[in-house]
């Protein structure tokens, strides 16, 4: 049996269970390393001050711009190839895969070309107040720089997520993310560089990153080739990448747009406001990571067997998925309600008023954390199977068209804690928009098996 022919009997036969698992161990790895150093940046740039742990949270948005580019072409790409790969059509693998690298590359030196021209008022545009503004600029502009890198390498990751080799893209991104922890206090205070210590930190980490995961591609160690010949000159099926995709860059993006509008909202009550904000978003990127690294585990599973019709198998991972997420994030959701204070703390000592803020959001957080899987889940699943447009309108969802009414609107009533409350109100009314569709989605699998 050769390895094309062996990977192709493990995603459809091997008990959904274990192999969500072990596909999803190294995914939720890759986004807790992520996670981590994301983190480790604003601890690090914390002991600069409240202004500029504030940046920190303006430039996160940014980030989230140039990560939803990667996720438009990765996530398109992938869940377009693990199809592909379950229908057994290899030649198509390639062609979408090269079409992707090569997309993801453009679309990033664009991004470095506008956001650097127009940096000053880019970082105005995301929130920065007077005082943060130095700052966001200082930190902005080598992140820019490093777009090229940042998209191609989400785009390789979520590639070889659908090939079913987690472990290779575990190894690319937790390399960089590990290189960036390390990194950030060398950069910041033995080479006295502030703020902008961390942000080239980071730039270096995400070349590291994009190196090692190309080297898995070229090495000849998976099914897809990146070879230029592979692309296709058809616009049409960089139009398909992106359908497919765009879930994933609503999604994303919309994550950017809402912390642009939290960001604005809150510099009305100061920076440290912005600060408190800032910090809870890092700490609920840690803990949500699990949850979308376990979703990564899962999509292969699901696009694998509904390309080769095994839809009971798709069903049985659906509702693995959500239930083992579920779980954890009770846990998680019961733990970080209590220790919300002293996680505050770690990252600002000596502001009263950015650890009352950010105990009040992280603990509001909490108590919307165990609604969260299902969305994900059923978000995933749309997109995974073909269907852009349902997952386009759910992933619009937790932080667009719920999430954006509530954060202008609740704070002209209840002032700071209209801000804190807006995302966990527009996480359990999301929960509720999904449960009509995963039902239609239940009986259509159902009638197809018969």
């Amino acid at each position: 049996m050769d390895n094309k022919e062996a990977q192709f009997k493990k995603m459809t036969e091997e008990p959904v269970s274990r192999l969500i698992l072990s596909l999803a161990v190294p995914t939720i790895i890759s986004m807790m390393v992520t996670a981590i150093y994301n983190t480790a940046d604003t601890y690090f740039v914390s002991q600069l001050g409240t202004s500029a742990s504030g940046a920190v949270g303006i430039v996160m948005s940014l980030m989230g711009i140039i990560q939803s580019s990667g996720f438009l072409i990765g996530m398109g790409s992938g869940s377009w190839m693990s199809r592909l790969l379950g229908e057994k059509k290899e030649a198509e693998v390639s062609e979408v895969a090269a079409s992707g690298f090569y997309f993801a590359l453009v679309i990033g030196a664009l991004i470095t070309v506008f956001g650097v021209l127009f940096l000053e008022p880019l970082v105005l545009l995301l929130g920065a107040t007077e005082t943060i503004r130095p700052y966001a600029m200082e930190y902005a502009q080598y992140i820019l720089y490093a777009a090229p890198f940042l998209i191609a390498s989400f785009s390789l990751n979520k590639m070889l997520c659908a090939e079913g080799k987690a472990r290779f893209a575990m190894v690319g991104i937790a390399s960089g993310g590990i290189l960036n922890i390390f990194l950030d206090p060398l950069f910041i205070f033995v080479f006295h560089m502030g703020i902008a210590g961390a942000a080239v930190a980071t730039a270096l980490s995400q070349i590291f990153s994009f190196l090692v995961l190309l080297y898995m591609f070229i090495s000849g160690r998976t099914i897809a080739k990146l070879n230029i010949r592979h692309a296709s000159r058809r616009a049409a099926r960089y139009m398909q990448i992106a359908k497919y995709g765009m879930p994933s860059f609503f999604r994303q993006g919309l994550s950017s747009v809402a912390m642009i509008a939290m960001n604005v909202q809150a510099a009305k009550y100061g920076d440290s406001a912005v600060s408190a904000m800032a910090i809870v978003t890092k700490v609920f990127m840690l803990i949500f990571s699990v949850v979308i690294g376990f979703g990564q585990g899962y999509q292969p599973v699901a696009g694998y067997n509904y390309g080769a019709k095994r839809y009971g198998r798709v069903k049985d991972s659906f509702l693995f998925m959500t239930k083992t997420a579920t779980f954890f994030l009770c846990i998680f959701a019961v733990v970080g309600y209590f220790a919300a204070p002293s996680v505050i703390r770690l990252f600002i000592k000596n502001d009263p008023e950015v650890i009352k803020i950010g105990t009040e959001t992280m603990r509001f957080q909490c108590v919307s954390m165990p609604f969260l899987p299902l969305a994900v889940c059923c978000n995933m699943t749309f997109q995974t199977i073909g269907k852009s447009a349902i997952a386009t309108f759910l992933a619009s969802a937790r932080q667009g068209y719920v999430f954006l009414p509530l954060i202008f609107i609740l704070p002209q009533f209840l002032g700071i804690d209209g801000v804190e409350l807006s995302q966990p109100l527009a996480d359990i009314i999301a929960f509720f928009i999904c449960i009509p569709f995963m039902i239609r989605f239940f009986r259509e699998l159902g009638a197809a098996q018969e």
